[in-house]
């Protein structure tokens, strides 16, 4: 990985932003833009924080994102989550390192996976799996994962068991390995 180190461009926020706001640029060496696959007509990009550190990523299609992960050898698993027979998102989620890239399949916000939530990060997804299992804290949890074949509480396994079916909806996931 290559490493540089530079200055953040401060400047006043202008058009409705608050008084007082502030915009923040960086400049990025023009060879990284090219080496990432970016011009003047293909500049949309993702922004991930952790935290601590800021991560550029050339914005990937749903079909760019699996078969890159695919090359890379990933473990990769599509999940699709329905409102009844009605397909409503398609995640791709790679094990590996963590990341994952949701579509939404309806206009109906409260069908798909992550609402609003365009970019879900991967504790996002945890969350969205846990939701679609029996909680861990639940009485018998013991009995129930022996009872339908899981050795240990892990959403996905029990999703692979139960389709994440719920008594109070009509949703359900389906799992694939990719």
């Amino acid at each position: 990985m290559e490493h540089r180190t530079g200055k953040i461009i401060v400047s006043s926020a202008g058009g409705t932003a608050a008084k007082g706001a502030k915009t923040y640029k960086v400049s990025i060496p023009s060879l990284w833009i090219k080496e990432m696959g970016l011009d003047e007509t293909k500049r949309n990009v993702e922004l991930m924080f952790d935290g601590n550190s800021i991560y550029i990523t050339a914005e990937k299609s749903f079909e760019e994102f699996v078969s890159q992960k695919k090359d890379m050898g990933h473990d990769i698993k599509k999940l699709s989550f329905y409102d009844n027979k009605e397909l409503c998102s398609v995640i791709c989620a790679d094990f590996t390192d963590k990341t994952l890239k949701a579509q939404n399949r309806t206009d109906d916000i409260v069908k798909t996976a992550f609402g609003n939530n365009k970019l879900p990060m991967w504790e996002d997804f945890m969350n969205f799996l846990q939701e679609r299992c029996i909680p861990k804290e639940r009485s018998g949890i013991r009995e129930y994962l022996e009872a339908i074949g899981v050795a240990e509480y892990n959403p996905i396994e029990i999703i692979k068991k139960t389709k994440g079916k719920m008594a109070e909806d009509k949703q359900w996931i389906e799992i694939e390995e990719i």
